[in-house]
């Protein structure tokens, strides 16, 4: 973590008020309960119905007086009363950028998102996963980088550079959301040599043709996703780093009410090459009822070719429904409920996700999630006792 440390270093002191400019310092406190309804499933998981978690986060951002410089620190800590595997200290973002008309360059570590659709993000890959976090994949790890972005008439295009490799968390031994074995964390396996000093590059292509907004993208080197070896003592699993390439596509068309999505990757595996997919629309019904509340139906179909032999992936012939609700009112009221359902297996995956604004200071979100049919041999066999609900108390600042 040297080379991590250091770019956030140099990062945070680009920030200092002594080089002018303004800085904007602002941030959160968050409080989570989990409930479990069902006991836990493996040896070793702690039983109490009620998981408690903290998390903090800063916000400090200084721009240059001539408007062409910026700089960001911001630190996340996580405190976890029932697994220490997740408790966390990271740095979402800590870096310096300059930019001029047609160009940008930042150095330091960033969290950059990729992708349209809502069920699953094939081609998003640059930041690591922050499974210990939350299991939907969408909580990430800072990402040290040197990012440069060149603007032309023809398209955006960016080049990444990451010379430092970020492994993802996992829950431990008393946590909930494992398989029957804990992973090791602390002994992970690398195809390459350089472990996680390997360099990793990649490059994006951005543009929109008509209502049609469309993004490529290449990567090259270590994978965000590990596979699992059984430790030589059979009591944990091995988090597996394997070399691979990959190209990535990301389309959306946008026409009145129609959102109409796509993600398609091809992989160079540590087996062989594969291809995955998710496409579908989402079609927003606007001010129902003479309201101010919108109602949108999602529709998404995923597919994954890879073998057994690659890291799992439960995305594989699944589809996915879901609806959002954004009732556009002061507080920022709003519901996502979807449902995904394994045409292969019948695993089927609910998930609810409710949040609302209360003054101008406080937040308050209902998540429930919950895990059914699946058998002994499928890929959800390790969840199908962790349904739970979480409630999530913020106060920003």
């Amino acid at each position: 973590m040297n080379r991590f440390l250091l770019v956030s270093l140099l990062a945070a002191l680009s920030i200092s008020p002594a080089r002018g400019g303004e800085v904007d310092i602002s941030g959160s406190v968050e409080m989570q309960a989990r409930a479990f309804w069902h006991d836990p499933q493996w040896v070793g998981q702690d039983d109490q119905a009620l998981q408690g978690t903290v998390i903090s986060t800063t916000e400090i951002r200084w721009y240059n007086e001539g408007g062409n410089q910026r700089a960001a620190f911001i630190p996340y800590l996580r405190w976890d009363a029932t697994d220490e595997e997740r408790n966390l200290t990271d740095l979402k973002e800590a870096y310096w950028a300059i930019e001029g008309d047609d160009y940008e360059l930042l150095v330091g570590a960033n969290t950059v998102f990729w992708g349209v659709t809502e069920s699953v993000h094939l081609v998003d890959i640059i930041n690591q996963t922050d499974f210990a976090g939350d299991i939907d994949g969408e909580d990430k790890l800072g990402q040290p980088m040197v990012s440069l972005m060149l603007q032309r008439d023809w398209g955006e295009i960016t080049a990444f550079v990451m010379p430092h490799f970020r492994e993802r968390t996992f829950t431990g031994v008393d946590g909930r959301f494992r398989a029957p074995l804990p992973v090791d964390t602390d002994n992970p396996v690398f195809q390459s040599s350089g472990e996680e000093d390997h360099v990793d590059f990649a490059l994006r292509y951005s543009h929109y043709i008509g209502d049609i907004d469309i993004g490529l993208n290449l990567f090259s080197g270590t994978s965000r996703e590990p596979r699992f070896i059984p430790a030589a003592d059979g009591q944990s699993l091995l988090p597996a780093y394997d070399q691979i390439d990959q190209f990535g596509v990301d389309v959306q068309y946008t026409k009145d009410a129609w959102l109409w999505k796509l993600e398609a990757i091809v992989r160079d595996g540590v087996t062989h090459s594969f291809a995955a997919a998710v496409g579908g629309f989402e079609y927003t019904f606007y001010q129902v009822s003479e309201s101010s509340a919108d109602v949108g139906l999602l529709l998404e179909y995923q597919y994954d070719g890879r073998n057994e032999f690659e890291p799992v992936t439960i995305a594989d012939n699944d589809v996915f429904v879901g609806t959002r609700l954004a009732f556009n009112d002061v507080q920022d009221t709003a519901v996502l409920a979807g449902l995904s359902y394994d045409t292969d297996t019948s695993e089927t995956f609910v998930n609810i996700e409710a949040e609302r604004r209360f003054g101008d200071d406080w937040f308050v979100e209902l998540q429930v999630r919950a895990f059914s049919g699946a058998g002994q041999s499928d890929a959800t066999i390790w969840l199908q006792k962790d349904d739970y609900a979480q409630l999530s108390l913020a106060r920003y600042f």
